[in-house]
């Protein structure tokens, strides 16, 4: 019986959300609806140009696989997560706010001096989210990181593809593919970004590998990534990277297919004030959902309920009440 649903890797960032107009990005050079890398002086400058405007949630432990893994955990799933923080005062709030939200790290008490990855979320009033993330330490999270012992008792390794953005990152997620495929541990993996598909797709690719078990995108990354025009050929495309995958299609639900099927998921209407986090939550739910016996159709109804109320509220992870409230409506 293995000990955790879910073992992830990924970055270990500090979020902090602030309200911006169309004209503010425009102003201060800034690529709507995607995530840039920018050094720490580009980062604190844009902070103190927005220094003005609201910041509408608090600070945060983010990073794209630690919202699925603490959305899966508040869910109910145990899960385990490997990333790198610095020895600052961010690294010790992140790993306290993982544990608070029950996830299991890798137990290392001697952090590393410098600064822990932070991300700079600037909502627009269309609800679009777009990041500009100073990696830090998560720059350099590497195979070190990885706890095969951890992950032998999982049944799904969760990778995200920003880290394509750092050779030892990816090398770090080749590595748990790898290591989950000798062990018999299913393998799932989100594209995470229309910018990292892009300029990255060959990274991707090899992170991929001949086949993931499970992959994760949006419609733009789906066909982005197979470079295709329609959602059917993407779909199609698809099934030579992953043996089942689930695309998140925003207001209008989502498709999943389960190896065999393409499945209609239905969306859930809500007033969107904030999309940060939703695919992340829609990942999250999902692997909690197949991993506790429930069908695809279940997962995808319940991934879409969750992410549907995180682009409602502002921030992209959910109050840990909210996880059950959602389980009771949909499961």
């Amino acid at each position: 019986m293995s000990h955790y649903h879910i073992y992830g890797i990924g970055a270990a960032l500090v979020d902090t959300e602030i309200e911006v107009t169309d004209a503010d990005l425009q102003a201060y050079g800034i690529e709507k609806g995607v995530m840039t890398l920018v050094d720490e002086a580009r980062q604190t400058e844009l902070i103190g140009l927005l220094s003005d405007h609201l910041t509408t949630s608090k600070r945060a432990s983010g990073g794209s696989a630690a919202n699925t893994i603490i959305g899966a955990s508040y869910f109910g799933a145990n899960t385990f997560y490997s990333c790198k923080v610095a020895d600052d005062d961010n690294g010790s709030f992140y790993l306290n706010d993982m544990q608070d939200a029950g996830v299991s790290t890798h137990a290392k008490d001697q952090h590393e001096s410098g600064i822990t990855g932070k991300c700079l979320v600037m909502i627009t009033p269309d609800a679009e989210r777009t990041m500009n993330t100073f990696l830090g330490i998560s720059e350099t999270v590497s195979v070190n990181e990885l706890n095969e012992d951890a992950l032998k008792q999982s049944q799904y390794a969760y990778i995200e593809g920003y880290l394509v953005t750092s050779e030892t990152g990816r090398a770090a997620a080749i590595e748990l593919r790898k290591l989950a495929e000798k062990n018999q541990v299913k393998t799932a993996f989100t594209l995470s970004d229309p910018a990292m598909v892009q300029f990255f797709g060959d990274g991707l690719r090899e992170m991929i590998g001949d086949k993931v078990d499970l992959l994760f995108c949006n419609k733009d990354e789906a066909l982005g990534f197979t470079q295709t025009d329609t959602l059917e050929d993407a779909i199609e495309a698809l099934k030579t990277y992953a043996n089942e995958f689930a695309i998140t299609l925003g207001n209008e639900g989502a498709l999943v297919f389960d190896g065999e099927k393409v499945i209609t998921i239905a969306p859930n209407t809500v007033k969107a004030i904030d999309s940060n986090g939703a695919g992340d939550m829609f990942a999250g739910a999902f692997l909690y959902a197949i991993t506790n016996g429930h069908s695809h159709q279940e997962a995808g109804d319940l991934a879409s309920a969750a992410a549907a109320q995180v682009v409602s509220q502002y921030g992209p992870r959910l109050r840990a009440e909210q996880h059950q409230e959602i389980l009771k409506k949909v499961l």
